[in-house]
């Protein structure tokens, strides 16, 4: 019987037998931990005695989630990840300033590469499937122990394949097709099995669409979410690696715990409705729904591709006297772009709020809390009760074109009825 592409990761890092269900110590290229989570881990590692980390450059610590620091407890968090970066010579911390939201940075710094098995104290590390890794989120005691040790141990996934075909509909990306998805099977559709994102439609992708499909594998209760690596992988691998690495894909008789076949042309922009990712509907069967605010960024869909949809929406036009617009570029590198090519002048004089790099308003952190009552659409990837601040708020998940229409509109609409 054949393998999946999970299984010839897992086996590729391991000298044990693998096989969905078996239990295995596996060997790890990176291990990442953020503000919030690397405290945590920073406790539980000093509990081991050990003197040092099992390699400084494979070890990535990100300040992203209150910083720039929000008030004295988040600045203790992040000076706790500062203190331990110097300690051990962590090679991958990247400092206010320098720093973007995590799973946006790795992948840009070339960090995260075909082929690697990647571990990160946060959910969303199955982000980097996008690249053809087995990339999955553990908790921080987990991550304090691959710190010291380089290994960790994990129960061998099931895998479904998704199968794409169609061709998309105008303005509809990997938000659409994800939330479509998590909407079809469910918030626990694949609990602990990998997902291998598969088919036409996923090969005329970009890279930014296949990051948020994999970023939100998580919220189907997916292990890991990967794609083949194919050349739209190499091109954005290409010039950012300083390593080798290696693409893996499924064998013709690899063994499924069950294949999924959508037809991606019959997929319309969507919105996720309170308070679960698989609440999606059409955004056309939104209905008048007043909003209060719209956030657009995140590790979801805060790279480049993102804001550019987002500005041919937003440019040229007012956000509604009603609503706060917030949008989040997921790195310094993007940050810097958008100054240069015109997209941060389009948003402010939109009347948006253009911000540094940060996860903020995703978790409720700062920069866009909610107040009771309130709605916001946002790209983020949850929308569970209080995610984004007061238990009486409301999250409508979304792609940025439907955010920015939204944001002008003051309603949740597609771009089509606020574009001239």
């Amino acid at each position: 019987m054949g393998q999946t592409i999970a299984e010839k990761i897992l086996a590729a890092h391991t000298s044990g037998e693998v096989a969905s269900g078996k239990l295995v110590e596996v060997q790890v290229d990176m291990v990442l931990a953020n503000d919030i989570t690397a405290p945590i881990s920073i406790r539980e590692f000093a509990k081991l005695g050990v003197k040092k980390v099992f390699d400084r450059s494979k070890v990535a610590l990100v300040p992203d989630h209150f910083a720039p620091n929000k008030d004295i407890k988040a600045a203790e968090q992040c000076k706790a990840l500062r203190e331990f970066a110097k300690r051990y010579g962590i090679v991958n911390y990247w400092e206010v300033g320098r720093m973007g939201i995590e799973h946006v940075l790795l992948p840009e710094q070339g960090l995260v590469l075909p082929g690697d098995v990647v571990i990160g104290a946060d959910s969303h590390t199955c982000t980097y499937g996008a690249l053809g890794a087995f990339a999955t989120g553990m908790g921080s005691t987990d991550i304090a122990v691959a710190m010291a040790t380089g290994s960790i141990w994990m129960k061998v996934p099931e895998t479904i394949r998704v199968i794409y075909r169609g061709e998309r509909q105008p303005w509809v990306g990997g938000k659409d097709l994800i939330l479509y998805t998590i909407g079809l099977i469910g918030v626990e559709g694949a609990r602990y099995q990998a997902i291998e994102f598969a088919g036409p439609t996923i090969a005329a992708l970009p890279m930014s669409g296949r990051f948020t499909m994999s970023n939100m594998a998580i919220e189907a209760g997916g292990k890991a979410g990967l794609f083949e690596v194919d050349e739209a992988t190499r091109s954005y691998v290409e010039g950012r690696a300083h390593r080798s690495w290696t693409a893996y894909d499924a064998d013709p008789d690899a063994d499924y715990a069950r294949v999924v076949e959508i037809d991606a042309s019959e997929i319309e922009l969507q919105v996720s409705f309170p308070h679960l990712p698989s609440n999606a509907r059409p955004a056309g069967a939104a209905g008048t729904i007043q909003i209060d605010q719209v956030v657009i960024g995140s590790c979801t869909n805060g790279r480049w591709n993102d804001l550019v949809e987002a500005a041919r929406v937003l440019g040229g036009r007012q956000v509604h006297k009603d609503v706060r617009c917030i949008v989040i570029p997921g790195t310094q590198e993007i940050y810097l772009r958008a100054v240069r090519e015109g997209l941060a002048a389009a948003f402010v004089e939109a009347g948006a709020v253009f911000s540094t790099p940060t996860c903020g308003p995703c978790l409720g952190g700062h920069m866009g809390v909610l107040a009771a009552g309130e709605r916001c659409v946002s790209t983020t990837n949850r929308n569970f009760v209080g995610r984004m601040g007061h238990v009486e708020s409301e999250v409508y998940l979304a792609g940025p074109a439907v955010a920015a229409a939204s944001a002008v509109a003051g309603r949740i609409v597609g771009p089509e009825e606020v574009l001239d």
